[in-house]
C-alpha cells in the first residue's frame, strides 16, 4: 500500500484549480440509469469512488467510457440486473444511490448495505422512507435492503433529515414516477442543485431547486443530454485551510463562490483572509490569523449544519487551520459522531488542543506543528493531516492514503505544481 512522505515548512505559491465535486458527480453518475440515451459528463473528478461506482454501473449493464481526462459517457439501454456485489458495494457510500434510479427504472433493486467513510452511524433510514411515499415495497435483513414497486406513483413527503443522499435518491425515482410529488425538508446542497439541474436537461421539470421544497414532474421517459459538474466547494475549502496552514499566497481558480458564503465566513471567524476576485479566491501569504471572539470576549466557535450552514466536510479542515491561529476556538462538529476522533493525531503532531467529546473540540492556537507518522482514518481527516504535514517541521509519512485518494484527485501532483514536498511512495521502504 502506498503512503506520502511529506517534508513539511515550504511556503507554496502559485494558482490551482479545484476538482469537480465528487459528491455531485457520484448521484450525477448514478442518475444516467434512468435513460437509455448516451449522457456525457463533463468536469468528473477521477478519483477512487467514482471509478468504484462506474464499475458498479457496469456490473447494471451500462456502458462506460472515459472519453477526455474528465469527461464520461455512459449508456444505460440494456440494465437488467438488479444485484450489486456486496464486496463491491462496501467499497463506497454512494451506492446507496443507485436504488432509486433502478427502483424508478427496473421496478426494484437488492442492495447490500452501502460502505463508505468510518465516521460514525450513518442511517439509510430516510432514503426507503422515501420510497415508500412514492409506492415502493421494502424489506431488508442484515444482509441487502430490497424495495421493490410495479409502478412509482408521485407523492407528498417530508423528510424526517435533510439527508444528501436521501434527498437525491427521493428526488431520482420521482424523475420516473406518475404524477407530481412534493419533498419538504429536501436538502440543498450545491451537489443536490447540480443532480436538480441535470433532471431538469433530462426532462423532468424540478421547481425550488436550492431551497428545503422541491417539486419534481415525473416524466413517462428521460433523455440523454450533456452536463458539466461545478467545482468542489469542499477541495475549496481544503485549499483554503492548505494555504493559512502553510502561510502561503495560492490562487484558487474557477472557486465557484457563490457556494462558498458560510465557508468564507467560518475561515474569516479565524482570522484567515480570502479575496474575491471575480470567480476566482486569493489567500495572501503570512497572514497574522488572529481567531475573532465573539462579542464581549467570548470564545467563538465553528459548527456545521445542512446547507448553507458550514459544511461538515470542511470541519476536519477548520480543525486543523485553527492549530495555527493565534486564539481559542471551539470546533462543533455536529453531524457525524465520529469525525473529530482523528483529532488525537493532531495532538501527536503537537496541536494544543482538547477533545471535549465526539462532537468538540477546543482549540488553543498557535502550536507548533512537528512531523509523525500518521494514518488516513476518513477523506476529510487524511486531508486535514497532510495539510498539517505540510505546515509541520521535519518529515511526515501518512499511511491508508487510499482514503485520501478517494477524495481529491491527484492530490500529490497538484501540490507538488504548488511546491511541496510531498512523495508517494511504497509503504514497506
Amino acid at each position: 500500500m502506498p503512503k506520502f512522505v511529506v517534508q513539511g515548512g515550504k511556503r507554496l505559491k502559485g494558482s490551482i484549480r479545484p476538482a469537480g465535486n465528487k459528491n455531485a458527480a457520484l448521484p450525477m453518475l448514478a442518475a444516467t440509469l434512468l435513460t437509455e440515451e448516451d449522457v456525457f459528463l463533463e468536469n468528473v473528478p477521477r478519483i477512487r469512488d467514482v471509478l468504484t461506482l462506474l464499475d458498479l454501473l457496469e456490473a447494471l449493464g451500462a456502458e462506460t467510457e472515459w472519453v477526455g481526462d474528465n469527461e464520461v459517457r455512459v449508456r444505460a439501454a440494456d440494465v437488467g440486473h438488479t444485484q450489486l456485489d456486496a464486496e463491491a458495494a462496501a467499497r463506497i457510500r454512494a451506492s446507496i444511490l443507485l436504488a432509486g434510479p433502478m427502483l424508478a427504472r427496473t421496478g426494484g433493486m437488492n442492495l447490500p448495505p452501502p460502505g463508505g467513510d468510518v465516521i460514525g452511524r450513518r442511517r439509510v433510514d430516510t432514503h426507503f422512507l422515501a420510497f415508500q411515499k412514492l409506492g415502493a415495497r421494502f424489506e431488508h435483513d442484515a444482509k441487502s435492503f430490497r424495495v421493490k414497486s410495479d409502478g412509482l406513483v408521485g407523492g407528498d413527503m417530508f423528510l424526517d433529515e435533510p439527508s444528501v443522499t436521501g434527498t437525491e435518491n427521493a428526488v431520482m425515482a420521482a424523475a420516473l414516477a406518475r404524477g407530481t410529488t412534493r419533498i419538504r425538508n429536501a436538502a440543498a446542497e450545491p451537489h443536490v442543485q447540480d443532480l436538480c439541474h441535470m433532471l431538469v436537461g433530462m426532462g423532468a421539470p424540478i421547481e425550488g431547486i436550492g431551497t428545503g421544497t422541491l417539486h419534481i414532474q415525473g416524466a413517462e421517459k428521460l433523455r440523454g443530454g450533456r452536463f458539466r459538474i461545478t467545482s468542489d466547494h469542499i477541495e475549496v475549502g481544503s485549499f483554503i485551510g492548505l494555504a493559512a496552514v502553510t502561510r502561503s499566497e495560492l490562487t484558487i481558480l474557477d472557486a465557484a463562490p457563490e457556494h462558498l458564503d458560510s465557508t468564507l465566513i467560518g475561515f474569516e471567524r479565524l482570522g484567515v483572509t480570502v479575496e474575491i476576485r471575480g470567480q476566482d479566491l486569493y489567500i495572501p501569504g503570512n497572514q497574522e490569523m488572529r481567531v475573532h471572539a465573539d462579542i464581549g470576549g467570548h470564545i467563538p466557535k465553528v459548527d456545521d449544519g445542512p446547507w448553507p450552514a458550514f459544511p461538515a466536510d470542511c470541519t476536519s479542515i477548520a480543525l486543523v487551520t485553527a492549530t495555527q491561529c493565534e486564539g481559542n476556538i471551539l470546533i462543533h462538529e455536529k453531524m457525524f459522531e465520529s469525525r473529530m476522533f482523528f483529532a488525537d493525531k493532531l495532538i501527536a503532531m503537537g496541536a494544543r488542543l482538547v477533545l471535549c467529546d465526539p462532537h468538540r473540540v477546543l482549540v488553543i492556537g498557535p502550536s507548533k506543528l512537528r512531523g509523525g507518522l500518521v494514518e488516513s482514518p476518513d477523506i476529510r481527516a487524511g486531508m486535514a493531516l497532510l495539510i498539517a504535514a505540510l505546515g509541520a517541521e521535519g518529515q511526515s509519512e501518512i499511511f491508508n492514503i487510499g482514503q485520501i485518494e478517494r477524495g481529491y484527485e491527484r492530490i500529490d501532483e497538484r501540490l507538488r505544481a504548488l511546491g511541496a514536498d510531498i512523495q508517494k511512495m511504497d509503504s514497506r521502504t
